[in-house]
């Protein structure tokens, strides 16, 4: 453990259930479908009903995820949101680089991106393999006087809200 015990929470949440028959040329533009579209609304719910509220939304820069931000955004407002193309498929490591690189004085962070790489993020982080399917958010608390710090400690898995 570091010398702060500053209480760090981790969203780990992959984009809500997606179209593959959109018509979209590219994967990086795939929308939201039917099934997709109400799934965001009962995850932020769920965050607010338990006071899971994030401070900071990194993001990936895809379609799918910002609408799944969008469709969030009413049940969780006022929270400052970065989409970033380093997240679009991303694996543990460009994770890491994101989340470390937060300011410390953000104590919540809400992760929204992909699969394989957000299963893997959840395994290395919580010890424990969690399938993340569509609009699946695992939640995780560590500690640290900085999210750097925090990143090399342990984490806990606390609980995988599910549409």
């Amino acid at each position: 453990m570091t010398a702060d015990n500053t209480a760090r929470r981790l969203i780990v949440m992959r984009h809500a259930t997606s179209s593959w028959i959109s018509g979209a040329h590219l994967d990086h533009q795939r929308p939201l479908n039917q099934t997709g579209r109400p799934e965001p609304a009962s995850i932020a719910a769920q965050l607010a009903e338990i006071g899971w509220q994030p401070d900071l939304v990194l993001s990936s820069d895809s379609r799918r995820t910002t609408e799944t931000w969008q469709r969030m955004a009413d049940g969780l407002p006022e929270i400052d949101v970065h989409f970033k193309r380093e997240l679009y498929h991303a694996g543990f490591e460009a994770f890491e680089r994101q989340v470390g690189a937060v300011d410390a004085s953000f104590r919540t962070v809400l992760v929204l991106g992909h699969n394989p790489g957000w299963e893997a993020v959840v395994e290395e982080l919580g010890r424990q393999f969690v399938r993340m399917a569509p609009a699946h958010a695992a939640l995780l608390v560590g500690r640290g006087a900085t999210w750097w710090d925090a990143l090399a400690d342990g984490w806990g898995l606390e609980h995988v809200l599910t549409p």
